[in-house]
């Protein structure tokens, strides 16, 4: 087997944030959760409920979707972090284009890898700005409040109550 294709031994649960503000965003968005499934390495367990939330970036923008999914796999973190950034290329985003924080298509994160704590120049794990954010703490909370930081040992939900960010993140109907 190549080394691009080496399993881990053990089951891992890793939560990737989802978000979308260009095109049909909420179609967008729902059709990841299929695009995932079909993946021989991946298994969604869980998705939030979909949210539409303010944007961070620069400019006018279309306010986001966002959410986030519970999957849980083998694949070792970067091999899970290059498929997600081949669906956001898929999608029409294009890194080398965009303006940081600005408009997207699709918009995946890797926010936690098990209770792994990874800081190379590839990857963060957890995802350093998830904290500060309610848009991923809303949906995260849905799905997972029970569970804990890595780095601060404290529980998605408890993050949540403390956060500063104060825009608003609206549960879609």
């Amino acid at each position: 087997m190549s080394d691009s294709l080496r399993l881990l031994p053990a089951l891992q649960t890793l939560w990737i944030g989802v978000g979308s503000n260009r095109g049909p965003a909420q179609a967008t968005c729902r059709r990841l959760v299929v695009r995932l499934s079909f993946h021989p390495h991946l298994k969604p367990f869980i998705v939030s409920p979909w949210y539409r939330t303010e944007p961070i970036g620069p400019g006018r923008q279309c306010r986001y979707i966002n959410g986030v999914i519970g999957v849980h796999t083998r694949l070792p973190p970067l091999m899970v972090l290059r498929y997600l950034q081949r669906l956001e290329a898929a999608s029409g985003r294009r890194r080398c284009w965009e303006k940081r924080w600005g408009p997207r298509r699709l918009d995946l994160d890797l926010l936690f890898y098990g209770q792994r704590i990874i800081h190379n120049r590839f990857l963060q794990l957890p995802h350093p700005r998830l904290s500060k954010r309610r848009f991923v703490l809303q949906p995260l909370v849905q799905v997972a409040a029970g569970w804990r930081h890595p780095q601060c040992n404290r529980t998605v939900d408890s993050l949540l109550q403390e956060v500063d960010d104060t825009s608003r993140v609206e549960l879609l109907g």
